[in-house]
């Protein structure tokens, strides 16, 4: 099989490159984190826009690569320290944001003593989907690494059809996206009644997922490309 990719699609060392996405993809991130919670608080529709949001911005990030990117951005540090500046700053908004409403959910539940109710639910993100993955996708610090530094080393620079290599390995990557991606939409769905029904309970996931946000952020201020 591995000297079948080789032979056919330009891919080196084809498994190592299959464990290592598995292992990546399964690894907590923006993406997934983000998923996860808009299915939590708007069901599983507003999880697969999000979803579709994560697979186009993926998408962009592997057309990049494959244009060269990857190596701009190598030769060019201070053009990936301002990339991934801007990504640290935007992915921490949204931490803070995040930690902000749960702080005030948090105060509300312990005002409202035991009269939680369905309509206590973590406050509800009413932006589009699909449009704020894709942003949050495309600042990813797991999916710019990733890109940069690992998909790309599974080409063979010697193989007449290059692109057909890097569509080989992107279709392995968004299979393996899509099939985490679907667990965790449906995971959410199951969270949202308990959610719903404890005030308290939702504002402290909420605080977890904001705060892994602004570690994400922090992660990808101090990445490096080596």
């Amino acid at each position: 099989m591995n000297t079948f990719m080789h032979t056919a699609f330009g891919i080196t060392d084809f498994w190592t490159y299959v464990l290592g996405t598995i292992f990546i993809v399964l690894l907590p991130g923006p993406n997934s984190m983000y998923v996860l919670s808009v299915a939590a608080q708007r069901g599983v529709r507003a999880g697969y826009k999000g979803a579709c949001g994560v697979f186009l911005g993926d998408a962009v990030l592997m057309v990049l690569s494959a244009a060269g990117v990857a190596s701009l951005l190598k030769a060019s540090p201070a053009l990936f320290y301002v990339v991934k500046y801007i990504g640290a700053a935007y992915l921490g908004w949204i931490g803070f944001n995040m930690l902000r409403g749960a702080v005030r959910n948090w105060t509300k539940a312990g005002q409202a003593g035991q009269a939680i109710n369905a309509a206590a639910a973590m406050p509800v993100d009413q932006s589009n989907p699909f449009r704020k993955a894709l942003v949050i996708s495309l600042m990813n610090p797991k999916a710019i690494l990733f890109f940069i530094s690992f998909f790309i080393q599974f080409v063979d620079p010697g193989f007449g059809y290059p692109a057909l290599a890097f569509l080989a390995l992107g279709v392995v990557v968004q299979i393996f996206s899509f099939l985490y991606l679907t667990t965790l939409i449906f995971v959410g769905v199951k969270l949202a009644a308990a959610f719903r029904r404890r005030r308290r309970l939702s504002a402290g996931v909420s605080s977890g997922v904001g705060a892994m946000f602004i570690g994400f952020g922090a992660k990808l201020a101090t990445a490096t490309l080596s």
